[in-house]
């Protein structure tokens, strides 16, 4: 009987000391103390592993009390907290608060990661969200057009990347190769002109603005030599644009030296080399700033047609140049241009077909005056006209300080000073692109 007494008597005791302490829970919640707080863990262990209700008598600075379904554990620097008298031991499963000891632990165990990265693969291997985005902005090269490089969407075509450009014969597409190596020698840097055709005319270059006595230009006669004269050029690190023209043309070794392998050849000897050669080619230009430009033409595929229904254009070298490219684009032929009764030109549109840079599968008309090249007049004077750079009324441009009559007058006056069309291209670009970023 005594022994039961005192059991109520301890029973009642505990029971009002949990009624004062919720009572007084608000004054204590917020204040932090020496003690932290019993975490979410400690609490769900207690749970589960219920101590005896007699207090230990080792630990006189703290006591537990068991209500019905609450257990509360506390101590003489204890932080309170609002409880609940219903809480159960499973929701504390799945709402753990936050240990700053495991954060801390994770924090040192990755620094420990990185710096056995580092010293077992070098520097390169580091993980690092600036170094992440700072690749993935990377500098482009402007491609001589401006609605171009409005459509590629980032300015022009990024440095570091494989670019395919692709299309039927006489579509343009060595005339916008030899702008890109233009605009790269504008800014300081080497090309390289890989002619695999054997039809690079030096007039057409050097009418198109290009430097060709600090122009690379080579033959390979095989297709593993051009790779490999690729290959040590990406990594080199020194070459800003390498232009190959063509893929179509390669013509590997095993062709050369046997004349019965043109006649029963089973596989497609260019196409296993093109897909061993890239993958040696896109580890080199991780480690550096080359723009690798391959040109390649288009082939009707007949099995697809079957006599029935258009045949699909595929390029030539394999399916893995495409997986390589960052960015493609497709030149199609839209038309003549002409002067009077005499043919000047062709009108070209060039479709972005892929872009890992932005969105693809945008479209830009463009003009290529022959032996002139790309019309980069009337664009800048369209574009300097929609964006305010050039004040037009009625049929007058007012460019410079000077006012012209009509648009051919103003595309004349432009094409005969360089210098008020590069500051005018200049404003456009910091209207263009240098926002965006």
């Amino acid at each position: 009987m005594e022994e039961g007494a005192q059991s109520l008597g301890l029973r009642l005791a505990a029971d009002i000391f949990l009624l004062l302490l919720l009572t007084t829970a608000a004054f204590y919640d917020g204040c932090q103390l020496a003690t932290p707080a019993p975490t979410s863990a400690d609490l769900l262990n207690i749970a589960r592993n219920p101590p005896d209700s007699k207090p230990n008598q080792g630990e006189k600075d703290k006591f537990s009390f068991h209500s019905e379904d609450l257990l509360v554990t506390f101590g003489p620097c204890l932080r309170c907290k609002s409880l609940d008298v219903n809480v159960e031991a499973s929701e504390f499963e799945g709402d753990e608060l936050h240990d700053d000891t495991k954060a801390t632990e994770k924090d040192i165990a990755l620094r420990m990661a990185l710096s056995q990265l580092t010293g077992d693969f070098g520097k390169e291997s580091m993980l690092s969200l600036q170094r992440f985005f700072g690749a993935r902005r990377a500098s482009v090269i402007s491609t001589g057009s401006l609605k171009l490089d409005m459509a590629l969407g980032i300015g022009g075509l990024p440095k570091g990347r494989i670019v395919e450009i692709y299309g039927r014969e006489a579509s343009g597409k060595t005339t916008l190769a030899l702008h890109i190596i233009k605009e790269a020698q504008k800014l300081g840097g080497y090309c390289a002109y890989l002619d695999v055709e054997n039809a690079l005319d030096p007039c057409l270059a050097e009418s198109v603005g290009v430097n060709t006595e600090n122009l690379l230009i080579s033959q390979p006669d095989s297709a593993e030599n051009l790779l490999s004269v690729v290959n040590t050029l990406t990594k080199s690190g020194s070459v800003d644009v390498i232009v190959v023209d063509s893929v179509a043309a390669l013509v590997p070794q095993r062709e050369l030296d046997s004349l019965d392998f043109l006649i029963g050849g089973k596989y497609d000897t260019r196409s296993q080399i093109m897909t061993k050669a890239l993958r040696k080619i896109h580890y080199s230009l991780s480690r550096s700033g080359t723009l690798i430009i391959f040109v390649n033409q288009v082939r009707s595929n007949v099995k697809t047609g079957q006599g029935f229904g258009p045949t699909e254009e595929v390029t030539c070298g394999g399916n893995a140049l495409r997986f390589y490219s960052a960015v493609r684009m497709r030149m199609m032929r839209k038309g003549l241009l002409n002067t009077g009764d005499k043919v000047t030109g062709l009108g070209v549109c060039v479709q972005v077909v892929k872009n890992k840079l932005a969105p693809a599968m945008k479209k830009a008309e463009l003009g290529i005056q022959f032996g002139r090249g790309i019309c980069c007049e009337s664009e800048v004077l369209e574009l300097a006209c929609e964006f305010g750079v050039v004040l037009r009324q009625g049929n007058s441009y007012f460019i410079e300080g000077e006012v012209l009559n009509n648009k051919e007058a103003a595309e004349r006056y432009l094409a005969q000073n360089d210098g008020v069309a590069d500051n005018i291209i200049k404003s456009l670009r910091s209207q263009l692109f240098e926002r965006q970023t």
